[in-house]
């Protein structure tokens, strides 16, 4: 503008607003990461504005001139947040994780992070115990039914008129023969069974302690490490004497812990009869009882393991009469070291 001159006297100045010297920034919410913007009131320098309006008269003009003349710019926000140039996740596939600060692209990452995770746990659990525990046989020793559980319960209770005692075999889709699954073939061993009583077996532990007014939550994880350590020491006993014994044809890791697992039944059995409070005779006659009937269980059904060649011809045979005399040693030690097993588990 041109100078102005007046004889006037000056024109009266409003007094200007005074501010604290520093104002503290409130905190950034979900919404508005960024934080929220100061604003300020200083009046901005004198002409920059007209002349910004001058030079720049179109929207561009005006928005530059806002900018050189401090005053803040309006942005919109938009609700949530995601980084720059990432694509929204899909409503059905990942779950709306807004509310709690994270957008859908690190809820996506995540996911897929936990599902790496949980594939690179299984395929070393394959590597490393595939060998120890075919997945394969695992889910063989679990193909059972109702029929066949109430059969085998039956066979482990009453085995002295069962026959015959040999495995049924069918050929595979390869054309190899292959054992049954227990759902077929009662002689079968099944790790159902003895899954289901060892379970059951260490809640009437803690029931017996119970009425006894001697419960405590310890005793869940004693009995069930006293009850492991004695199958352990089982498997071991069978295993280690198949190895010296040169048997070559033994049975596999999971068929020798289903073997060894069928004591619980008659242990169960014993420990039902001790909650009744029948007698010391009626007990102990139980006990014996339920030891006789796992042992020739055990003698009927190892027998193909120890003696894989007892049906075999004469000429087909290659075990001596020395060898043969000290497997069936051997075999029959196995079934008559189950009274020293069970009664450690008895005593609950």
């Amino acid at each position: 503008m041109a100078n102005y001159y007046s004889r006037s006297p000056p024109p009266l100045q409003h007094p200007v607003p005074t501010h604290p010297a520093f104002i503290p920034e409130p905190p950034a919410t979900p919404v508005s990461p960024q934080g929220y913007q100061r604003y300020t009131s200083s009046p901005p320098a004198a002409g920059s504005h007209s002349q910004a309006n001058i030079n720049h008269p179109s929207a561009v003009g005006m928005a530059a001139a806002a900018a050189a003349s401090g005053y803040p710019q309006f942005q919109p926000q938009v609700q949530g947040t995601m980084h720059p140039g990432a694509q929204p996740a899909p409503g059905h596939g990942v779950p709306d994780f807004s509310s709690w600060g994270i957008d859908g692209a690190t809820a996506q990452l995540g996911m897929q992070l936990g599902q790496n995770a949980v594939n690179v746990g299984q395929q070393y659990m394959q590597k490393n115990l595939g060998g120890i525990l075919p997945t394969t046989q695992l889910k063989y020793q679990f193909n059972v039914s109702n029929s066949y559980v109430i059969r085998k319960l039956r066979l482990l209770l009453f085995p002295w008129r069962h026959r015959p005692w040999n495995r049924k075999l069918r050929r595979s889709e390869q054309g190899l023969s292959e054992f049954q699954p227990p759902r077929d073939d009662i002689n079968s061993p099944d790790l159902y069974i003895p899954t289901m009583a060892f379970v059951t077996y260490i809640l009437l532990a803690a029931l017996h302690s119970g009425l006894q007014s001697r419960f405590d939550p310890e005793i869940l994880g004693i009995t069930a490490s006293t009850a492991l350590l004695i199958m352990l020491l089982d498997f071991c006993v069978l295993k280690g004497g198949c190895y010296l014994l040169g048997i070559q044809n033994t049975a596999p890791v999971v068929d020798a812990v289903a073997y060894g697992g069928y004591k619980f039944v008659g242990v169960i059995l014993t420990i039902i009869i001790g909650l009744l409070n029948p007698g010391r005779t009626i007990w102990s006659v139980t006990f014996l009882y339920a030891f006789l009937a796992n042992a020739f269980f055990l003698l009927r059904s190892l027998r193909s393991v120890v003696l894989p060649d007892a049906s075999a011809p004469p000429a087909v045979g290659t075990v001596s009469h020395a060898q043969r005399s000290r497997r069936i040693t051997f075999l029959f030690i196995v079934a008559v070291t189950q009274i020293f097993y069970m009664g450690l588990l008895v005593r609950v």
